[in-house]
Protein backbone atom coordinates (compact mmCIF):
# COMPACT_ATOMS: atom_id res chain seq x y z
CA UNK A 1 0.00 0.00 0.00
CA UNK A 2 1.50 3.89 -0.97
CA UNK A 3 1.50 5.95 2.10
CA UNK A 4 2.01 9.55 2.50
CA UNK A 5 5.86 10.31 3.08
CA UNK A 6 6.72 11.22 6.63
CA UNK A 7 9.07 12.48 8.77
CA UNK A 8 9.34 9.99 12.20
CA UNK A 9 10.67 10.04 15.24
CA UNK A 10 11.40 6.72 16.93
CA UNK A 11 11.54 6.21 20.68
CA UNK A 12 14.59 4.91 22.39
CA UNK A 13 12.20 1.74 23.42
CA UNK A 14 9.91 0.17 21.15
CA UNK A 15 6.71 2.42 20.44
CA UNK A 16 3.42 1.80 22.71
CA UNK A 17 1.58 5.01 22.14
CA UNK A 18 1.93 6.90 18.48
CA UNK A 19 0.98 10.53 17.65
CA UNK A 20 0.21 11.26 13.92
CA UNK A 21 0.54 15.44 13.79
CA UNK A 22 -0.24 17.08 10.60
CA UNK A 23 1.30 20.53 9.56
CA UNK A 24 -0.51 23.55 8.04
CA UNK A 25 -0.98 24.73 4.87
CA UNK A 26 2.84 25.47 2.71
CA UNK A 27 4.58 23.92 5.54
CA UNK A 28 6.47 19.87 5.76
CA UNK A 29 6.40 17.55 8.13
CA UNK A 30 9.19 18.71 9.50
CA UNK A 31 7.89 21.35 10.96
CA UNK A 32 6.55 19.93 14.11
CA UNK A 33 9.47 17.90 14.69
CA UNK A 34 11.74 20.38 16.74
CA UNK A 35 9.18 19.99 19.35
CA UNK A 36 9.33 16.48 20.23
CA UNK A 37 12.23 16.73 22.43
CA UNK A 38 10.31 19.74 24.56
CA UNK A 39 7.74 17.67 25.58
CA UNK A 40 9.81 15.83 27.43
CA UNK A 41 7.68 12.81 27.58
CA UNK A 42 8.96 9.98 30.42
CA UNK A 43 10.78 6.90 29.08
CA UNK A 44 8.34 4.78 30.31
CA UNK A 45 6.28 6.44 27.48
CA UNK A 46 7.81 5.62 24.81
CA UNK A 47 6.25 7.40 22.14
CA UNK A 48 6.28 7.58 17.99
CA UNK A 49 5.76 10.96 16.30
CA UNK A 50 4.79 10.64 12.59
CA UNK A 51 4.50 13.67 10.75
CA UNK A 52 3.25 13.19 7.35
CA UNK A 53 3.93 15.47 4.83
CA UNK A 54 0.52 16.95 2.88
CA UNK A 55 0.14 16.49 -1.13
CA UNK A 56 1.34 19.07 -3.27
CA UNK A 57 -1.91 20.44 -4.85
CA UNK A 58 -3.29 24.16 -6.26
CA UNK A 59 -4.07 26.22 -3.88
CA UNK A 60 -7.31 28.79 -4.86
CA UNK A 61 -6.81 31.63 -2.02
CA UNK A 62 -3.00 31.50 -3.11
CA UNK A 63 -4.13 32.27 -7.14
CA UNK A 64 -4.09 28.58 -7.52
CA UNK A 65 -0.18 28.36 -6.77
CA UNK A 66 0.90 24.07 -6.43
CA UNK A 67 1.84 23.91 -2.65
CA UNK A 68 1.81 21.33 0.29
CA UNK A 69 -2.00 21.51 1.33
CA UNK A 70 -4.36 18.97 2.52
CA UNK A 71 -7.27 20.16 0.89
CA UNK A 72 -8.36 23.70 -1.24
CA UNK A 73 -8.88 26.72 0.66
CA UNK A 74 -10.68 29.39 -1.35
CA UNK A 75 -11.12 32.46 1.63
CA UNK A 76 -8.94 33.44 4.08
CA UNK A 77 -9.77 32.11 8.07
CA UNK A 78 -12.14 29.53 6.73
CA UNK A 79 -14.50 31.97 4.78
CA UNK A 80 -15.90 30.66 1.52
CA UNK A 81 -17.05 27.31 0.35
CA UNK A 82 -15.58 24.33 2.40
CA UNK A 83 -13.49 21.60 0.07
CA UNK A 84 -15.15 18.39 1.78
CA UNK A 85 -14.03 16.18 -0.72
CA UNK A 86 -10.36 17.35 -0.25
CA UNK A 87 -10.42 16.89 3.60
CA UNK A 88 -12.05 13.66 3.43
CA UNK A 89 -9.63 12.82 0.80
CA UNK A 90 -7.18 13.71 3.01
CA UNK A 91 -8.64 11.84 6.21
CA UNK A 92 -8.32 8.66 4.18
CA UNK A 93 -4.70 8.80 3.78
CA UNK A 94 -4.36 9.71 7.69
CA UNK A 95 -6.73 6.58 8.02
CA UNK A 96 -4.44 4.44 6.39
CA UNK A 97 -1.17 5.82 8.50
CA UNK A 98 -3.49 4.72 11.71
CA UNK A 99 -3.77 1.47 10.54
CA UNK A 100 -0.14 0.90 9.43
CA UNK A 101 0.89 1.97 13.55
CA UNK A 102 -1.95 -0.56 14.61
CA UNK A 103 0.24 -2.76 12.26
CA UNK A 104 3.65 -2.04 14.08
CA UNK A 105 2.17 -2.77 17.43
CA UNK A 106 0.41 0.12 18.81
CA UNK A 107 -2.84 -0.19 19.41
CA UNK A 108 -5.60 2.31 18.17
CA UNK A 109 -6.68 3.40 21.98
CA UNK A 110 -3.16 4.98 21.99
CA UNK A 111 -2.93 6.91 19.10
CA UNK A 112 -3.11 10.79 18.83
CA UNK A 113 -4.25 12.79 16.10
CA UNK A 114 -3.06 16.35 16.32
CA UNK A 115 -3.03 19.12 13.64
CA UNK A 116 -2.53 22.37 13.11
CA UNK A 117 -4.19 25.31 11.46
CA UNK A 118 -4.91 23.30 8.16
CA UNK A 119 -3.89 20.34 9.54
CA UNK A 120 -6.38 20.19 12.45
CA UNK A 121 -9.58 20.72 9.95
CA UNK A 122 -8.32 17.45 9.03
CA UNK A 123 -7.32 16.15 12.29
CA UNK A 124 -11.37 17.16 13.56
CA UNK A 125 -12.27 14.61 10.48
CA UNK A 126 -9.86 11.86 11.00
CA UNK A 127 -10.49 11.36 14.70
CA UNK A 128 -14.18 11.83 14.71
CA UNK A 129 -15.45 9.81 12.37
CA UNK A 130 -12.90 7.05 12.71
CA UNK A 131 -14.53 3.55 13.78
CA UNK A 132 -11.67 2.50 15.86
CA UNK A 133 -11.22 4.00 19.44
CA UNK A 134 -8.53 6.39 19.47
CA UNK A 135 -6.34 8.00 22.19
CA UNK A 136 -7.25 11.62 21.65
CA UNK A 137 -7.07 14.63 19.24
CA UNK A 138 -5.43 17.86 19.49
CA UNK A 139 -6.59 20.98 17.65
CA UNK A 140 -3.72 23.69 17.45
CA UNK A 141 -4.77 27.03 16.01
CA UNK A 142 -7.56 25.35 13.61
CA UNK A 143 -11.24 25.26 13.07
CA UNK A 144 -13.95 22.86 12.72
CA UNK A 145 -14.53 23.23 9.18
CA UNK A 146 -16.47 20.03 8.74
CA UNK A 147 -18.74 20.15 11.58
CA UNK A 148 -21.53 20.17 9.66
CA UNK A 149 -20.93 16.79 7.72
CA UNK A 150 -18.91 14.84 9.89
CA UNK A 151 -19.91 11.11 9.87
CA UNK A 152 -19.46 10.63 14.30
CA UNK A 153 -18.04 7.42 15.36
CA UNK A 154 -20.32 6.37 18.15
CA UNK A 155 -16.80 4.08 19.32
CA UNK A 156 -15.17 7.56 19.62
CA UNK A 157 -18.20 9.37 21.42
CA UNK A 158 -16.17 9.93 24.59
CA UNK A 159 -12.86 10.63 23.18
CA UNK A 160 -10.81 13.41 25.20
CA UNK A 161 -10.29 16.75 22.90
CA UNK A 162 -7.63 19.74 23.34
CA UNK A 163 -8.35 22.87 21.28
CA UNK A 164 -5.03 25.09 21.87
CA UNK A 165 -5.75 28.67 19.91
CA UNK A 166 -3.44 31.85 20.39
CA UNK A 167 -5.76 34.99 21.44
CA UNK A 168 -4.37 37.23 18.61
CA UNK A 169 -4.55 34.79 16.20
CA UNK A 170 -4.88 37.07 12.34
CA UNK A 171 -4.91 33.99 10.49
CA UNK A 172 -7.40 31.78 11.87
CA UNK A 173 -8.99 33.73 14.43
CA UNK A 174 -9.63 32.79 17.65
CA UNK A 175 -13.35 32.95 17.32
CA UNK A 176 -12.88 29.82 15.06
CA UNK A 177 -11.28 27.30 18.13
CA UNK A 178 -14.16 28.49 20.57
CA UNK A 179 -16.73 27.89 18.09
CA UNK A 180 -15.24 24.28 17.47
CA UNK A 181 -15.17 24.14 21.37
CA UNK A 182 -19.43 24.56 21.05
CA UNK A 183 -19.92 22.63 18.30
CA UNK A 184 -18.36 19.64 20.04
CA UNK A 185 -20.20 20.45 23.28
CA UNK A 186 -23.25 20.59 20.93
CA UNK A 187 -22.63 16.82 19.56
CA UNK A 188 -21.75 15.75 23.38
CA UNK A 189 -17.94 15.99 23.57
CA UNK A 190 -16.49 17.76 26.42
CA UNK A 191 -13.05 19.52 25.01
CA UNK A 192 -10.52 20.72 27.07
CA UNK A 193 -10.51 24.36 25.39
CA UNK A 194 -7.70 26.83 25.91
CA UNK A 195 -6.35 29.67 24.92
CA UNK A 196 -2.65 31.65 24.86
CA UNK A 197 -1.42 35.34 24.59
CA UNK A 198 0.25 34.55 20.95
CA UNK A 199 -0.59 35.16 16.83
CA UNK A 200 -0.56 32.11 14.79
CA UNK A 201 1.95 30.13 16.65
CA UNK A 202 3.17 27.25 19.43
CA UNK A 203 4.06 28.69 22.97
CA UNK A 204 5.92 27.01 25.33
CA UNK A 205 3.02 26.65 27.34
CA UNK A 206 1.36 25.62 25.34
CA UNK A 207 3.87 22.73 24.63
CA UNK A 208 3.52 21.85 28.43
CA UNK A 209 -0.03 21.09 28.14
CA UNK A 210 0.41 19.53 25.20
CA UNK A 211 2.61 17.01 27.04
CA UNK A 212 0.28 16.64 30.12
CA UNK A 213 -2.81 16.31 27.32
CA UNK A 214 -0.41 13.10 25.87
CA UNK A 215 0.63 11.33 29.07
CA UNK A 216 -2.91 11.57 30.27
CA UNK A 217 -4.39 10.19 27.11
CA UNK A 218 -1.71 7.49 26.29
CA UNK A 219 -1.17 5.69 29.50
CA UNK A 220 -4.11 3.38 29.69
CA UNK A 221 -6.79 4.64 31.93
CA UNK A 222 -5.04 7.80 33.29
CA UNK A 223 -7.21 10.35 31.71
CA UNK A 224 -10.40 8.05 32.88
CA UNK A 225 -9.26 8.67 36.45
CA UNK A 226 -8.16 12.15 36.25
CA UNK A 227 -11.43 12.65 34.76
CA UNK A 228 -12.86 10.95 37.61
CA UNK A 229 -11.28 12.77 40.21
CA UNK A 230 -12.05 16.05 38.63
CA UNK A 231 -15.74 15.27 38.47
CA UNK A 232 -18.10 17.99 39.68
CA UNK A 233 -20.86 17.25 42.53
CA UNK A 234 -22.90 15.96 39.81
CA UNK A 235 -20.66 13.23 38.64
CA UNK A 236 -19.87 14.99 35.50
CA UNK A 237 -16.03 15.75 34.04
CA UNK A 238 -14.56 18.66 33.20
CA UNK A 239 -11.54 18.04 31.16
CA UNK A 240 -10.83 21.87 30.98
CA UNK A 241 -10.01 21.44 34.58
CA UNK A 242 -7.70 18.39 33.50
CA UNK A 243 -5.48 20.62 31.00
CA UNK A 244 -5.16 23.29 34.08
CA UNK A 245 -4.35 21.41 36.97
CA UNK A 246 -0.84 19.94 35.12
CA UNK A 247 0.64 23.20 33.68
CA UNK A 248 3.56 24.89 34.98
CA UNK A 249 3.43 28.42 34.23
CA UNK A 250 6.18 29.18 31.58
CA UNK A 251 6.69 32.78 29.92
CA UNK A 252 7.97 32.54 26.53
CA UNK A 253 7.30 32.08 22.73
CA UNK A 254 8.72 29.46 20.62
CA UNK A 255 10.53 31.63 17.90
CA UNK A 256 8.99 30.70 14.13
CA UNK A 257 6.74 27.58 15.37
CA UNK A 258 3.97 29.02 13.30
CA UNK A 259 2.59 29.03 10.14
CA UNK A 260 1.12 31.36 8.21
CA UNK A 261 -2.46 30.30 7.55
CA UNK A 262 -2.17 31.89 3.83
CA UNK A 263 1.02 29.45 2.56
CA UNK A 264 4.15 31.60 3.88
CA UNK A 265 6.25 28.30 5.02
CA UNK A 266 9.00 28.67 7.30
CA UNK A 267 11.11 26.54 9.54
CA UNK A 268 11.93 27.31 13.50
CA UNK A 269 13.95 25.61 16.21
CA UNK A 270 13.18 25.35 19.44
CA UNK A 271 14.10 27.94 21.72
CA UNK A 272 17.55 27.85 22.91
Amino acid sequence: MSYLPCVEIEPQQPAVASVIWLHGLGASGHDFEPVVPELGLPADLPTRFVFPHAPQIPVTINGGMVMPAWYDIIGLGGEGPTDVDGIRRSADQIDALIEREIERGVPSERIVIAGFSQGGAVAYEVALRHPKKLAGLMALSTYFATQDSVALSETNQGLPVFIAHGQFDPMVPEAGGSQAAQALEGKGYQPAYKTYPMEHAVCLEEIQDIAAFLKQTTKPGLWELACKRKAGKAGRQDPRELVDAVVRKVSGILPGASLPFAGEARSHKPAS
